[in-house]
């Protein structure tokens, strides 16, 4: 049975009872691997028994199986689906993250091809250093989403927080940018989002230099999660005071606190399990389920808690 511990229950009224909330999409963020050539220190994409087991993704067959079993059970059309109860969707999505998910770039451009050819909607959600022309204009057919995640433009910011690789080399915006101009000649109906965490390191940074540049259609603002580590953690008055240094780009902005990402995420983990946050997991990791190939999408998700209510009004 699916659990609902929805915090935000009172601001769907009384539709979240008795009549399925309207959502154009359901989204399911498959999070194909937990290396990454960063080394953010308050990274959440930690998962149990990862060196043990070889990233699914990795396994053509397995991960056409995987897309092909999440689409019969997440189609808008599965009426089957206990979400229906308290969600109605149009579309589904598939967003690919890690770790860094273009450390394998022939994997995910075949899951990618695959998930759309399926029927998903599709984005990933990358760092942005791999993101080469040839990689980014084979994906942009693919993509409704082109995710970036960006916390600091400076060098001396970036390297507090991680967000340089072994060999001290920092994202090239100026590249970057330039890559994106012309994925978006070969794509134009992809879509831009920027995903920034606030932390101890950058809550006073001013990243309006980077959005004017970039351009995004959707900026999301996320303060840092102790999930797994309490490294980062910014207090109400830090995070408000980031929020409001940007607050000419209200219009795309989308803030998350804490509590709006606790149980109103679906995702998946590197092996092929659901897995979910919960208020009683700070600095403890997360839950996971049986692995979705070895039971089946229904029976897997029912071991896992998701507040729909929660996940809707992060949408609405």
């Amino acid at each position: 049975m699916l659990l609902d511990h929805s915090t935000k229950s009172d601001q769907l009224g009384a539709k979240s009872t008795t009549i399925p909330v309207e959502i154009d999409q359901l989204v399911i963020n498959w999070h194909v691997n937990e290396a990454c050539n960063y080394r953010c220190a308050y990274c959440y994409a930690k998962w149990s028994d990862q060196k043990a087991t070889r990233d699914l993704v990795r396994d053509t067959k397995a991960t056409e199986a995987l897309l092909r079993e999440l689409w019969a059970f997440f189609a808008p059309s599965n009426y089957s689906n206990p979400l229906k109860a308290t969600l109605n969707w149009k579309r589904v999505r598939l967003n690919f993250a890690g770790g860094e998910p273009l450390l394998n770039v022939p994997s995910v451009l075949h899951a990618i091809r695959t998930a759309h050819d399926l029927g998903f909607q599709v984005s990933i959600i990358t760092n942005g250093s791999k993101l080469d022309q040839e990689t980014l204009c084979a994906m942009a057919p693919h993509l409704e989403w082109l995710g970036l995640s960006i916390d600091a433009i400076d060098a001396q910011t970036n390297q507090a927080i991680g967000r340089v690789d072994r060999r001290g080399q920092l994202l090239d915006m100026y590249a970057l940018s330039a890559a994106i101009d012309r994925a978006h000649m070969l794509s134009p109906s992809m879509k831009l989002k920027i995903n920034t965490v606030v932390s101890d390191a950058n809550f006073e940074t001013d990243l309006t230099q980077m959005l004017d540049t970039l351009r995004p259609e959707k900026w999301k603002v996320l303060r840092v999660l102790p999930m797994v580590t309490g490294t980062g953690i910014v207090s109400d008055e830090q995070f408000a005071h980031f929020v409001e240094l940007h607050s000419q780009f209200r219009s795309v902005m989308r803030v998350e606190d804490n509590i709006d990402m606790l149980q109103t995420y679906l995702m998946i983990d590197p092996k092929g399990r659901f897995f979910q946050n919960h208020p009683n997991a700070i600095h403890s990791g997360y839950f996971y389920s049986s692995v979705i190939l070895e039971r089946g999408a229904a029976a897997a998700f029912s071991e896992i808690a998701l507040s729909a209510r929660g996940f809707a009004s992060r949408y609405m």
